[in-house]
């Protein structure tokens, strides 16, 4: 945990704020935090800051918090991803909202197993929980917006025109004849399959809907490998 993120039921004023549980339970036994320690705080959605300890004990710990700046810049894109295995989805989003992506779409594909649908991972809780996760990770307070969709065909004609509209379109697919370019610029839409790709037919609709096709090399990677290793790619550090 590189910030502690705060909610707005943490907020006792505008500067003072108490918690209690997970982020308790991380202060006491990782940070050995003690009362007149330091720490960097954000508010969700909102600024980040110093906190002074005040008051820490085994049931809370309370701060007063001097606000001084803005979370980082977003990046530049919307991310769309075939629903992975339930294992991996958390890591994945974990993981995209560390590096900065506020807009993250999990799409069905025929390789997609439907079950995959009914997981736990899925409900509000476990996305939220994720999300604060990896923007404690980032030092980052913007909260990414999460969608669900489990029809691939009526999402691509209908919705992804205008998600991918007056952006860069990449449709990252093995054994395709494109590199996958760098340190690009400006807004962009990138669509990574599940495990096994994307079939044909749907490759075609996503090609119909104005994507490029771009691969990373000879090796197939994993959902979860490919999602850093093509971001680092595109947007320079």
């Amino acid at each position: 945990m590189n910030l502690l993120l705060l909610l707005p039921d943490n907020m006792l004023s505008e500067t003072s704020a108490e918690i209690s549980g997970r982020q308790l339970k991380h202060l006491h036994t990782t940070l050995t935090t003690k009362v007149g320690d330091t720490l960097c705080v954000g508010i969700l959605n909102g600024d980040i800051g110093t906190a002074l300890v005040t008051q820490f004990d085994t049931e809370t710990a309370r701060f007063e918090i001097d606000w001084h700046s803005a979370s980082p810049p977003a990046l530049p894109l919307t991310l769309i991803i075939g629903l992975p295995r339930p294992k991996m989805l958390k890591r994945i989003i974990q993981t995209a909202t560390t590096m900065g992506v506020k807009k993250l779409y999990f799409i069905h594909s025929w390789k997609v197993e439907k079950s995959f649908w009914q997981s736990p991972w899925l409900t509000e809780a476990k996305i939220r929980e994720n999300c604060i996760l990896g923007l404690e990770q980032a030092k980052d307070t913007q909260m990414p917006e999460i969608h669900l969709k489990k029809r691939f065909k009526p999402f691509v004609e209908d919705e992804l025109p205008g998600i991918s509209q007056n952006t860069r379109k990449l449709l990252a697919h093995p054994g395709e004849p494109n590199p996958c370019p760098i340190n690009i610029q400006g807004e962009t839409t990138l669509v990574i399959g599940p495990e096994g790709g994307f079939t044909p037919y749907e490759v075609d609709k996503l090609k119909e809907c104005g994507f490029q096709s771009v691969h990373l090399g000879p090796r197939i990677l994993r959902v979860e490998t490919a999602v850093p290793a093509l971001i680092a790619r595109l947007f320079c550090a």
